[in-house]
């Protein structure tokens, strides 16, 4: 919806996501994600880090160097949520792997989209119910998912010039109306 938006606007934004962007990506996605055994902490933390070194360096860097608007649905403060609070690892470790893998590079906005868990849970359910595919992290615990919604609201605290949260419990063009004021604002047009 924010792609189609910005198109209108006469912008055309790349639009990527987090594990998978790249065939190498969706290769390792499917390694981490739709495996059925058990993945060590430390290999899920690296192989998101060798996804997102992938994703930079031919899909983001390319497309910045060009002037594009870059949407990538997830980044490394998913990392930072995900690995560092909901797995354990602490923040020195998270960070040294974020850095190696963008090799610094962050992001000018980025959007949290906050429900409560119970939220959340039910509507993983209900895509599981539709037939949608679930894969590994859709079956974590309330506890988990808790330690990652506290990590994204405390880098919304500590970077709030680039983080924005949003309230996305709302209809689904409620949500959109307030993406696209945040976004529009930041990239000065109307």
């Amino acid at each position: 919806m924010l792609a189609g938006s910005l198109r209108e606007r006469g912008i055309d934004p790349l639009i990527t996501f987090e594990p998978g962007g790249t065939p190498l990506g969706r290769r390792l996605r499917d390694a981490f994600l739709e495996t059925e055994e058990t993945v060590a902490p430390m290999a899920e933390l690296l192989l998101f880090a060798a996804d997102r070194a992938q994703h930079v360096d031919f899909l983001i860097k390319p497309a910045l160097a060009e002037g594009r608007v870059v949407i990538s649905d997830r980044y490394s403060d998913a990392t930072f949520a995900y690995q560092g609070a909901g797995r354990g690892f602490d923040a020195k470790t998270v960070n040294q792997a974020i850095k190696l893998a963008t090799g610094g590079l962050k992001p000018d906005l980025t959007l949290f989209f906050d429900i409560p868990i119970a939220t959340a849970l039910a509507r993983m359910n209900a895509r599981g119910e539709s037939g949608e595919r679930s894969n590994r992290m859709d079956f974590e615990t309330v506890d988990f998912y808790e330690r990652v919604r506290a990590a994204y609201l405390g880098i919304a605290t500590r970077e709030s010039k680039r983080f924005r949260v949003l309230d996305a419990s709302g209809s689904v063009e409620d949500v959109q109306r307030h993406v696209l004021a945040i976004v529009t604002a930041s990239l000065k047009i109307d």
